[in-house]
């Protein structure tokens, strides 16, 4: 059976991290990963909560050596755990900082480990063992797991390294704003750092003067990987970067105008990465400069058959049915119209939630947005709902500013006005959270109604 190496440097003095501005070499994280796993309990499935990116890598590479599973979930809500551990009984925690779950946990060692004596063996793991049970994020229905071996994984993260031209900038460290849990932050700081040289920035900064903090940290050159969200954030606040090589950008299409922005004031490339938890990355596009996609080599698309659209080979261990429309320009390239599940018919006329979005939140004011269809009630015209931070402006102000936008069957009855949306950690808006909106406006407007009665 084919094995593959855990790192793909080529010598334990390498950097493999950068942790609180101290370099750590390959040999550190060899020697700490097999300290880790001879720690381990018994149970097969491991639940990694570590906050700190390398210890992150630490744990999930510790977890592969032991013969472990890792498990991934889109969030850690007292519900998704109790589903975890209903799956799986034997499923352990491994945290680094205090934490009260309902869970075996193992703490991280809080000491650093003595030097490696002598050279570290490269763990080999076989390429068809599966390792990690990724969840989908749940923005267009329950999350589901999927299995990733070894093999398919490198495949993946070393096929999308030559894809975006990393190679072109030598000794590239990393700072990541989305949480390595994350399907895209597990491919593209976790395992980019194992598999594609690049050396892993150990920090996760979240907001504009952190992010810029922890740039200044790690030595040049620089990648920052980040989401629409964060990056609109980081454009909003002003705040002044150390130069960045180039940007990786995923979880949203982001808005041509604000990537020719962040290229700009970064004066860095911004490239972006297609995929799903399903899929793994699969394509790659420059949005200042194009809205085309570009296909990795090996992974080719099919029609379903019911105006959808079968991702399948290379690195995609099965044929994948995205979730996405598509128009498909040829063997290579592609065009990502939005979401199959974002489409609404609302009395006869069809438009996407995105473009939706889009137009509310391209209203100046508005920081922040999303419309929403609730779930039909039943006989009549089912209407849109929409939740938009503006402050400063009125309700009143965002309609009149609707109508000059879009068609009037799709004006929002409600429009709710809020200070924050309730987005994850990459900045997705899961439909169960929209719902939850919803049915506590529902709830307060009813209270309001019976109590002027």
């Amino acid at each position: 059976m084919k094995a593959l190496p855990l790192l793909s440097v080529a010598a334990p003095e390498a950097v493999f991290a950068w942790r609180s501005g101290r370099p750590l070499r390959a040999a550190d994280f060899l020697h700490e990963v097999r300290r880790l796993a001879a720690t381990m309990p018994p149970g097969r499935h491991v639940l990694n909560l570590c906050r700190d990116r390398y210890r992150f890598a630490v744990g999930f590479a510790a977890a592969m050596v032991a013969g472990k599973i890792t498990l991934l979930p889109s969030t850690r809500t007292p519900e998704t755990l109790r589903r975890l551990r209903a799956l799986t009984p034997d499923l352990f925690a491994l945290v680094d900082t205090p934490d009260d779950l309902d869970l075996p946990c193992l703490r991280y060692p809080d000491e650093d480990p003595a030097p490696a004596a002598a050279p570290p063996v490269m763990p080999m793991i076989e390429a068809e063992r599966v390792v990690a049970l990724v969840y989908t994020s749940g923005s267009t229905g329950d999350p589901l797991p999927h299995a990733k071996t070894w093999g398919n994984l490198v495949h993946c993260v070393q096929t999308g390294a030559v894809c975006l031209g990393l190679a072109a900038h030598a000794g590239l460290t990393l700072v990541g704003t989305v949480p390595a849990q994350h399907m895209y932050g597990f491919e593209s700081t976790l395992l980019l750092a194992m598999q594609a040289g690049v050396a892993l920035g150990a920090a996760h900064p979240f907001y504009p003067a952190d992010i810029a903090a922890e740039l200044a940290q790690v030595p040049a050159p620089r990648l920052l990987v980040s989401t629409p969200i964060h990056l609109r954030a980081l454009l909003d606040a002003g705040v002044r970067l150390p130069p960045v090589a180039a940007v990786l950008c995923a979880t949203a299409p982001l808005d041509p105008a604000d990537a020719r922005e962040v290229e700009a004031r970064l004066g860095a490339p911004l490239l972006e990465i297609y995929g799903a938890t399903e899929t793994g990355q699969i394509a790659t596009r420059r949005p200042a400069q194009s809205d085309v996609w570009k296909l990795f080599p090996d992974v080719g698309l099919s029609p379903d058959g019911r105006g959808g659209w079968i991702a399948g080979g290379g690195h995609v261990a099965s044929s994948c049915t995205l979730g996405d429309a598509l128009e498909v320009l040829d063997a290579r390239h592609f065009r990502l119209l939005g979401r199959l599940a974002d489409m609404v018919n609302i009395a006869g006329k069809r438009s996407s939630l995105a473009h939706l979005n889009h137009h509310l939140c391209a209203i100046p004011g508005v920081r922040d947005g999303a419309f929403f269809l609730p779930d039909d009630g039943g006989p009549g015209v089912t209407r849109l709902m929409a939740f938009a931070v503006a402050p400063g402006c009125t309700r009143e102000q965002l309609m009149a500013a609707l109508r000059q936008r879009i068609d009037p069957a799709f004006m929002p009855r409600p429009l709710v006005l809020l200070e924050a949306l309730p987005r994850n950690a990459t900045g997705k808006l899961p439909r169960s959270a929209l719902a939850e909106l919803a049915a506590r406006h529902t709830q307060a407007c009813e209270t309001a109604h019976d109590t002027a009665r």
